[in-house]
């Protein structure tokens, strides 16, 4: 298991400045705290889709985007050892990969998470593919067309609300 929010080798301390959610696609291969994590420490993120906010007269609408084949995906994630010089304690953390959006997530936000086709898996997670030219092709936007995109309640807003009825689409 990994903890959400990237913390980098070389902090000092698991402070939540150096945290990190998403990492964007396009400064990963030159940002320090991502250099080492993209060429050595890649793994997959399974998901069945991600939410994304649209503000609109009534508020912000949530919606659900998942893949047309409604199968479970694996978004692109980086994954870091990180071990307190006082306590000894490590954590193992992870971020996903953001990169610009196809144009049915433009629609909503100006990112979506990087999603890695089943066919690059292994590609993705081997270690000995290290170089940005073999890795960078695959952070690209996932196609529209395999894209879904729904509204879901407003429900979804509240994570006291754990249960399928609101990832349901409404209208």
């Amino acid at each position: 298991m990994l903890r959400w929010g990237l913390i980098p080798f070389w902090a000092k301390e698991q402070s939540s400045n150096y945290r990190m959610i998403n990492a964007r696609a396009d400064t990963v291969f030159s940002k320090p705290a991502y250099k080492a994590a993209i060429s050595r420490r890649r793994c997959l993120i399974p998901a069945s889709g991600f939410f994304e906010w649209k503000r609109g007269e009534r508020g912000k609408q949530p919606y659900m985007v998942r893949l047309r084949s409604d199968e479970l995906f694996g978004m692109a994630g980086l994954w870091e050892r990180w071990e307190s010089s006082e306590t000894g304690e490590v954590i193992e953390s992870c971020a996903i990969l953001t990169t610009r959006p196809n144009s049915a997530v433009g629609e909503l936000h100006d990112r979506m998470p990087v999603i890695i086709p089943p066919d690059f898996y292994a590609h993705w997670l081997d270690p000995e593919v290290r170089s940005r030219d073999k890795i960078a092709p695959l952070l690209e936007p996932y196609p529209d067309e395999e894209t879904l995109i729904q509204q879901v309640s407003k429900e979804v807003n509240n994570p006291a609300n754990d249960n399928p009825s609101v990832i349901q689409p409404v209208e």
